[in-house]
């Protein structure tokens, strides 16, 4: 930038008021240091720009740089994946020279498919006699709320 020293500036200032004059020199000087300051805050802003462009294109590089790191660790995890399934699968293969007879106990046999043991729950409530269901204070027939509310409200005495 232009280096200003007392010596110009005063220089400057002395040629202003004889061209200007004495009732002028005020309200210029005035105009011209908001111009001065306009131009000050337009340049802090063009070089806040600059920085945020800048910032902003380290941010993008680095971004792709992150994005390029987690497509190779999720390459290598899927490789290692898919490596593994095909060990275990050749791992639970039979040996080809063998075939083990059906219904053995070999690990190669094919395990049997689960079945539920069927036990109904309410079958078995059902089948509990109706004098220990009273005993017990076991429901033998659904009421509903306002039934159960109206069986235990108690009576009124006039």
């Amino acid at each position: 930038m232009i280096d200003f020293g007392f010596d110009k500036i005063a220089l400057i200032g002395a040629v202003a008021l004889i061209v200007i004059g004495p009732e002028k020199l005020p309200r210029v000087a005035r105009t011209v240091g908001h111009l001065v300051g306009k131009a000050q805050r337009y340049v802090a802003d063009v070089k806040a720009e600059v920085n945020r462009s800048i910032e902003l294109e380290d941010l993008k590089k680095m971004k792709t740089e992150f994005e390029d790191a987690a497509r190779n660790v999720e390459q290598t995890v899927s490789n290692e994946v898919h490596q593994t399934t095909a060990d275990l699968a050749s791992a639970w293969q039979p040996p080809a020279d063998t075939v083990p007879p059906l219904g053995s106990d070999s690990p190669y046999a094919e395990p049997a498919t689960y079945r539920h043991p069927k036990k109904n729950w309410r079958l078995k409530r059902g089948a509990m006699p109706q004098w220990y269901k009273q005993k017990n204070g076991i429901r033998g027939r659904a009421q509903s709320g306002a039934a159960r509310v109206a069986r235990f409200r108690p009576t009124r005495l006039s």
